[in-house]
């Protein structure tokens, strides 16, 4: 289980963060919605190791990872799908999956057939050039980068933006699966709350660095979810 304790986060002198505690657990979308710039990839960074908090905790199956440098936080299973995919633009789609291998054991270092079961079109795209892929194929290639870590925990920071309803679909579909299967934690960082309904389990609301809605999806009213989204 992630545990997310008041933790605070400062860009200099900005405050992007503030008091901010959430948790994800194994078997459950927990979907983190917001308008731009309210804080949610600032929370991403903070639990992934790519920014230091200023204040608060986080833990991570039992273990206090607060200080962990962002390669110790992988090695221990959490992995990350940036904002904007962030694929290699020059390698091609196998080299780019053969990137995850990094916090494998040595032994243990092959792109599992799963990743083609779940997303049949880099297997036909092997050979090309990461940039060359439209934007929903990059998308799909960076979760896929991030399977092939073998994570415990997977972020997801906005996967359907910029991306055709078709693969959104099947973008929806793959971490339904993957949560289905119990044994992984997914936080979901999303704009749109038709997409997060569908999926989450848990939801939370940010505002200017804070969370001012948490629940069960069931829980929540969605009228308030909307109205705290909207411009």
């Amino acid at each position: 289980m992630l545990s997310v304790e008041r933790i605070d986060l400062h860009y200099g002198a900005a405050i992007a963060l503030r008091q901010v505690s959430i948790t994800a657990e194994p078997g459950a979308v927990t979907c983190l919605l917001g308008r731009n710039g309210v804080g949610k990839t600032s929370l991403l960074r903070a639990i992934t190791g790519a920014h230091p908090v200023s204040a608060g905790s986080i833990k991570w199956e039992g273990e206090d990872i607060t200080r962990l440098p962002i390669y110790e936080r992988a090695k221990r299973g959490i992995a990350w799908v940036p904002q904007g995919r962030d694929v290699f633009p020059l390698l091609t789609v196998k080299e780019n999956l053969e990137t995850g291998f990094a916090v494998l054991p040595r032994g243990q270092r092959r792109v599992p057939d799963e990743i083609f079961d779940l997303f049949p079109v880099l297997k036909t795209m092997l050979g090309r050039r990461g940039g060359d892929l439209s934007g929903g194929q990059q998308q799909q290639l960076a979760i896929a980068r991030a399977l092939v870590m073998k994570p415990r925990l997977i972020v997801l920071d906005e996967p359907t933006e910029g991306i055709q309803p078709s693969i959104i679909k099947d973008i929806g579909r793959v971490i339904d699966l993957l949560r289905s299967r119990g044994e992984m934690a997914i936080l979901l960082v999303e704009q749109y709350f038709d997409f997060a309904k569908e999926l989450a389990q848990t939801i939370a609301v940010m505002d200017r660095g804070d969370i001012v809605l948490s629940g069960r999806r069931e829980e929540l009213d969605e009228a308030d979810v909307r109205r705290r989204l909207s411009v």
